[in-house]
């Protein structure tokens, strides 16, 4: 098979980048790739122009498939962005008929979980699989589902918000929800759960590593946490077991309902295996039907740090 020339624009709140690749079928192989922080001050029309002359100027022949990832909502059908809430002003713009206007071809838009979760799927952790979830675990907790083989988006492209699902009825807050999946596991639910350990810490007069006395909630992040467990500290320790054990909680409710091959948890997960899988698994065996747990492997995402690039270009082969 030929190699086709894929181009993927992964669009955020604070950064875009556009991405080159070509794909034979099997491998994809990035080429190059330019960035830019995303200018609130211009129009999106304008920024999106500003993306597509950033393409035009690395790209080396006319592209077969264009893929585009970006926070959600939004309508993956019409190709239109639905007011994101890191894309204040991007509200109802039609970014797949303004890119297909320019390049005159097959143009694709999917929330960046789902792109996400079609990228370790393809080329990652999930390749050779009919059934896989991807979950986010970075700032927040979102997820994407590959089921029977291809990408479940839902009624209007809300499928896989488990950071909403409610697992306590106390808890950080996550999602616009105290005690939700998102809450406790999340870079900023372990950040509130790391500052209310302390805080218990403090009134018995102990400091934990990553809290010093005057430190505020801001001071206190899932890597300051966790780089303290590393450390052996106790109370690090143990807000990563807390945070392990309602990943258990959530994963068990995954596992009995969509009965995947694989679930796949990026950023956190991955950076902080050692520190969730223990009290995670514990859960899922105590919870989750045996019969469906025992086929189901739990992977650190694959891609790494380039997980947006693959998913940009991997939702153009959609």
């Amino acid at each position: 098979m030929d190699k086709r020339m894929i181009l993927g624009f992964d669009i955020g709140g604070t950064k875009c980048a556009v991405i080159t690749a070509l794909w034979d079928g099997e491998k994809i192989e990035l080429l190059k790739k330019e960035k830019c922080p995303t200018d609130l001050n211009l129009s999106p029309e304008k920024m999106i122009e500003k993306l597509i002359c950033m393409a035009d100027g690395i790209i080396e022949q006319g592209p077969d498939a264009i893929g585009i990832s970006c926070g959600g909502p939004l309508d993956s059908k019409r190709g239109i962005i639905m007011s994101p809430p890191n894309l204040p002003g991007w509200d109802k713009i039609e970014i797949v008929k303004q890119i297909e206007e320019h390049y005159g071809v097959p143009t694709k838009l999917q929330n960046d979980a789902n792109a996400c979760a079609v990228a370790e799927w393809k080329f990652g952790a999930g390749k050779g699989c009919d059934n896989l979830v991807f979950m986010t675990f970075g700032t927040g907790l979102g997820a994407g589902l590959i089921l029977d083989g291809r990408l479940y988006s839902g009624t209007n492209d809300n499928a896989g918000e488990l950071g909403h699902i409610r697992l306590d009825n106390f808890g950080p807050v996550g999602y616009g929800k105290a005690g939700s999946f998102e809450g406790f596991c999340s870079g900023n639910g372990i950040a509130q759960l790391g500052y209310t350990k302390a805080l218990e810490r403090v009134q018995r007069g102990e400091y934990p590593l990553y809290f010093k006395k005057g430190m505020s909630q801001a001071d206190v992040t899932a890597k300051t946490v966790a780089d303290a467990a590393m450390e052996g500290d106790q109370t690090a320790i143990e807000v990563y077991a807390v945070c392990g054990e309602y990943l258990g909680k959530g994963l068990s409710i995954i596992i009995d309902l969509l009965n995947p091959e694989v679930i796949v948890i990026g950023s956190v997960f991955a950076r902080s295996h050692s520190l969730l899988w223990e009290p995670a698994k514990r859960v899922i065996e105590r919870e989750a039907l045996s019969i469906s747990a025992g086929c189901c492997r739990v992977l650190p995402a694959a891609l790494g740090e380039k997980i947006g690039d693959y998913a940009a270009v991997a939702t153009a082969l959609l």
